[in-house]
């Protein structure tokens, strides 16, 4: 979407402000459907810092998000970041338990609330 929906930016903003992790919101993006749950940055940026910092292969990336992000409180959020994300594969949701994705708004062409189901077999 080359002007990313004002709509989806509140909701972005009044998550990142409430620091809430409940709301459950389904994205199209080019080549996939997501499905999950928005979280404010700095938590999304914790849990990703923390799955790095338990690999010895990959902790020394820890740091890169446990660093404040660039963006400013005070600037509309220009990313999703979703948690216990599934992108939907016909009637499969990938991963199986659920993901950490950063999205960028400007590529999200349709959007509904709520989390799509999808089956398991």
């Amino acid at each position: 979407m080359s002007n990313p929906d004002g709509l989806l930016v509140d909701i972005a903003a009044m998550v990142e402000s409430e620091h809430s992790n409940q709301m459950p919101l389904t994205v199209v993006v080019p080549g996939a459907v997501i499905t999950g749950r928005l979280a404010p940055q700095s938590l999304w940026r914790e849990r990703i810092a923390e799955v790095l910092a338990a690999s010895d292969h990959l902790k020394p990336f820890a740091g890169l998000f446990t660093t404040p992000g660039p963006d400013s409180a005070a600037a509309p959020p220009t990313h999703l970041h979703l948690h216990l994300a599934r992108i939907l594969q016909g009637s499969y949701g990938l991963p199986h338990t659920g993901g950490m994705y950063r999205i960028a708004i400007a590529d999200i062409s349709s959007w509904t609330v709520g989390d799509l189901s999808y089956t398991d077999q």
